[in-house]
């Protein structure tokens, strides 16, 4: 088996905190989500994250002007320079410091950064390499306290800060002779926004008591005069030792900015005053405005508040247009696209983002992700779709091919334990915290089933069998195992037996046997046709906490409590193998720790388990960054996929950083936090998972589920970062199959010019090239397809099948990929259903393929159906009122030619008269 799982998406999370920004298109939403970056179509409906992860989370980002850039921050202040069209990283840069706002200029040859109390421009990275992307031209300092916000002229020639210290300080781009710097204060609290009007020095700016000032310029953009560097000009206050300072660092300019009346100079400089002021909380309570957005075309502002309303305002003149509460949490970031038409809102505590649009007053993009942790995930039998459960309740289902969430179910009142899909696929089952289990149908969107126990229970574990008629599930506090039918609902029996808390159970994939393991050291077989009796108990060495079925159901892996992953004969009860894998976990310390992370990894274990679609090998997660895959016959370690490197979260270091140590012991212990806004840092003690109060410290880096994909072509897992997809990437892996040197491209097309179309496809598919295996398929004609099937060799139809699986999945040409899969099923079924058990991710892969498309077309047939009727109602009332306007047309005809034919008897008669 080759592992070139790389990573795909995240799913589960679309915001956490920083900035948005729309596409230059405006068509797609630029989102940061933890240390990654995710991009989501509006038009096509789908999301996409960036192949690229920061060291921690990121703080902002900055687009330039033609959307082919983006330059990502993180909390410390190191940066990326990433192409938005190859998805690369093109340059690394560190800032050193925290940076809180980052702007390109409009013209895309200057970007500012504020950090700290000063803003530094540099030349923005150009088309050509360069050894050093990021030059610094200018450093600006003015404000005394930490910037917030920036905003450009649209000539590139101005920029405008915004501080904490409720100044605004507006800078030259270049060395004008009348604006070097101006200070503007009347605000009263930290500025949010501030904003230069159209082709005007114009301002408006926005604090964070819901303020908003109109700032009038008496000079136009065209009215700035550019300083001569051979004429002498007066130095300001400070600039004697700014021309010291350049000459020594060579960093580029620096420009200090003094709150006091600049002197008098021959040239007159440029002057601001307040032409009016305006509150936004006059008719309500929203104190705390904490976004802001203008649209210079349109002089729209949009406003988020703390509690989670916005405002729409048309300026100068201040007029409300609208105003919405989409949240009831606090409001982080807005941003508005290049038409004007959609405004983004990203609320982090919730973990929403939504896309507005204000004129037709309705969502254009609508998702949340699990604001708590995820507990648990699962695929649906085609691969189609993945549902999640998580600590805040929700059960949501996700879309693989989208990555977006389409629909949520809140009925839960607790954390939900576990989440799984029945074998039809249309039907799925929670286990909460709450005491329910909870059955939930796809076709209508609603909670059909509700299982309870008799005594109230915390259930920790569930299974459905194969048929879909069994549901079972374990208590966490009773130590029993409670049986329900599907169909009726009633309780059919509860399962005791157990000696301590059931930690997972698992039904046979192909009878009816459910494995239960438990903290009292066993794992029991029961046997649901035979009056749910005890089949077997396999002895373990430690507590049981996870238990899983290979996918023929002839082999069953145990987790333990000593690391251990046992391997069973379920038949038999015989322990057929053992992977001792707590030295594979590579456990992190936590800051608080006062161990070592070696000593810390002897307490640690697997948590979950999933075997490969094909059987052959297992995966392994648990309290650690770490996934581990094995190889079940050599019993040893293949691969170690690193789930995350974001030092946000705890637990990720195997050293403790000396520099945080003091004598009286770790810095992390020292709570810093404590009356602020934000609660304190330290976690209480004894919480695993995080709790529910507003206390902020860094969560731990786990693994709570993992679940490999039917087709075999992905596998997820559940993290503290969120839900990650993993695929198979073959276009990056050469893999020929058989290959001799006869088989070259050219000798391929050759056989096609010659149509020998199966000596073609089968030296195709021994080079194994993608492109030319659907190039040689697309050229047999439709007529010759059955043909071609029947005289190919067996070793090729398997992979031919699952080659036309993968091509039904992206391509057009949907008739004749389907042709192609029907001839091979109908002439090899009997030799494909002899290896049912080798191939079916294959067969699965087609069947989310096939089911894919017939969910598209019968929508689309469903929403035409009814034009498709008034189409021939119209036609047919049509036809009806043509013939009766041609027998209209006939009648008129006929008295036309009696008319005449009366007329020329007449004029003969008249003429016989005359005569």
């Amino acid at each position: 088996m080759k592992f070139a799982y790389r990573f795909s998406n995240l799913l589960g999370a679309v915001y956490r905190q920083g900035n948005l920004n729309f596409s230059r298109d405006g068509n797609a939403v630029i989102s940061p989500v933890g240390n990654r970056v995710s991009v989501f179509d509006l038009k096509n409906n789908t999301s996409e994250t960036l192949p690229l992860s920061m060291t921690k989370n990121i703080t902002c980002v900055g687009l330039s002007p033609d959307g082919n850039l983006a330059v990502i921050v993180d909390e410390d202040g190191a940066a990326l320079l990433v192409s938005l069209i190859t998805r690369a990283v093109l340059h690394h840069f560190n800032f050193h410091k925290p940076v809180s706002c980052i702007r390109f200029s409009p013209d895309g040859r200057k970007f500012v950064v504020t950090k700290e109390n000063v803003a530094l421009m540099y030349h923005a990275p150009g088309k050509q390499r360069q050894f050093n992307a990021f030059v610094l031209d200018k450093s600006y300092y003015g404000p005394y306290d930490e910037t917030t916000c920036i905003d450009w002229t649209d000539d590139s020639k101005c920029f405008v800060v915004g501080s904490k210290d409720m100044s605004t300080w507006v800078f030259g781009a270049e060395r004008w002779t009348n604006l070097i710097y101006y200070s503007l204060g009347g605000h009263k609290d930290v500025m949010v926004g501030c904003f230069f009007e159209k082709d005007s020095l114009d301002l408006y700016t926005v604090s964070q008591d819901g303020t908003l000032c109109v700032w009038e310029s008496d000079t136009e953009l065209d009215g700035l005069v550019l300083a001569r560097k051979s004429r002498a000009v007066t130095p300001r206050p400070g600039e004697e030792e700014e021309e010291e300072e350049r000459e020594e660092g060579q960093e580029g300019e620096v420009i200090r900015g003094k709150a006091e009346a600049p002197k008098e100079k021959t040239t007159k400089n440029v002057r601001f005053k307040q032409r009016s002021k305006h509150f936004f909380n006059k008719e309500g309570d929203f104190n705390n405005l904490t976004a802001a957005a203008y649209h210079k075309p349109t002089h729209i502002l949009v406003t988020g508040f703390a509690s989670g309303v916005f405002h729409l305002h048309e300026l100068p003149e201040f007029n409300l247009i609208h105003s919405l509460s989409i949240s009831d949490q606090r409001i982080s970031s807005v941003s508005i696209n290049a038409s004007g038409d959609w405004i983004g809102f990203g609320c982090s505590g919730m973990g929403q983002l939504l896309v507005w649009e204000w004129q037709s007053e309705s969502y254009v993009f609508k998702q949340q992700g699990h604001f708590n942790n995820m507990a648990s995930m699962a695929y649906s039998p085609d691969g189609q779709y993945i549902v999640t459960g998580g600590d805040d309740g929700k059960v949501k289902v996700w879309n693989t091919n989208s990555g977006l969430c389409f629909v949520t179910f809140t009925e839960h009142t607790s954390s939900v334990a576990v989440v799984t899909f029945t074998s039809s696929g249309f039907v799925i089952v929670s286990a909460s915290l709450d005491g329910t289990v909870r059955a939930f149908d796809l076709h209508r969107y609603r909670n059909f089933r509700t299982f309870t126990s008799p005594r109230p229970a915390q259930f920790s574990s569930l299974a459905v069998d194969v048929s879909g008629e069994l549901v079972s599930a374990g208590a966490q506090d009773s130590f029993e195992i409670f049986l329900w039918s599907m169909q009726t609902g009633r309780l059919l029996e509860i399962l005791g037996g157990h000696e301590g808390p059931v930690s997972c159970l698992c039904f046979s994939p192909v009878q009816s046997v459910l494995a239960s393991a438990s903290w009292d050291r066993t794992v029991r077989l029961w046997d649901m046709l035979d009056s749910w009796q005890v089949k077997e108990t396999l002895p373990l060495t430690s507590d049981a906490l996870s238990v899983t079925y290979r996918p023929d159901g002839q082999e069953l892996a145990v987790a333990t409590l000593n690391g251990e992953i046992s391997f069973w004969n379920p038949q038999t009860a015989s322990q057929t193998g053992s992977i001792s894998g707590r030295h594979d976990l590579q456990t992190g310390r936590k800051e608080t720790d006062k161990i070592t992370a070696k000593q810390l990894a002897k307490g640690k274990s697997f948590t979950t388990l999933c075997y490969s679609a094909d059987g052959a090998s297992i995966l392994a997660g648990g309290q650690s960054k770490f996934v581990c895959i094995y190889n079940i016959r050599e019993q040893m370690l293949l691969k170690k996929f690193e789930i995350s490197c974001n030092l946000s979260f705890d637990a990720m270091e195997e050293f403790l950083d000396r520099r945080k140590m003091t004598e009286f012991g770790s810095l992390a212990l020292v709570d810093e936090g404590a009356g602020d806004g934000d609660g304190v840092k330290i976690s209480l003690p004894g919480v695993r998972r995080g709790d529910m109060s507003s206390r902020h410290f860094k969560p731990e880096i786990r693994v709570t589920s993992l679940r490999f994909s039917p087709t075999g072509r992905s596998w997820a897992a559940t993290t503290t970062e969120g839900l990650l997809v993993y695929s198979l990437d073959g276009s990056l892996v050469f893999d020929p199959y058989d290959l001799d040197l006869d088989v070259t491209p050219a000798s391929i097309r050759k056989k096609l010019r010659l149509q020998d179309w199966t000596s073609a496809i089968v030296m195709a598919f021994r080079l194994n090239e993608k492109a030319l295996k659907q190039e040689v398929l697309e050229t047999v004609p439709h007529e010759q397809i059955q043909v071609v099937c029947s005289s190919l060799p067996d070793v090729y139809v398997e992979k031919l099948l699952g080659f036309v699986a993968a091509c039904l999945e992206k391509s057009g040409h949907l008739q004749f990929y389907m042709t192609w899969a029907q001839s091979l099923l109908m002439l090899h079924g009997q030799k494909l259903k002899n290896r049912s058990g080798v191939i079916l991710p294959t067969l699965q892969a087609l069947q989310k393929s096939i089911q894919r498309h017939f969910d598209d077309l019968s929508k689309l047939c469903d929403f035409n159906k009814f034009n498709i009727r008034y189409a021939v109602a119209l036609s047919k009332q049509r036809g009806v009122k043509r013939a009766a306007e041609e027998e209209e047309e006939e009648e008129e005809e006929e008295e036309d030619e009696g008319l005449s034919e009366g007329m020329s008897e007449a004029s003969l008669n008249g003429a016989d008269m005359i005569l």
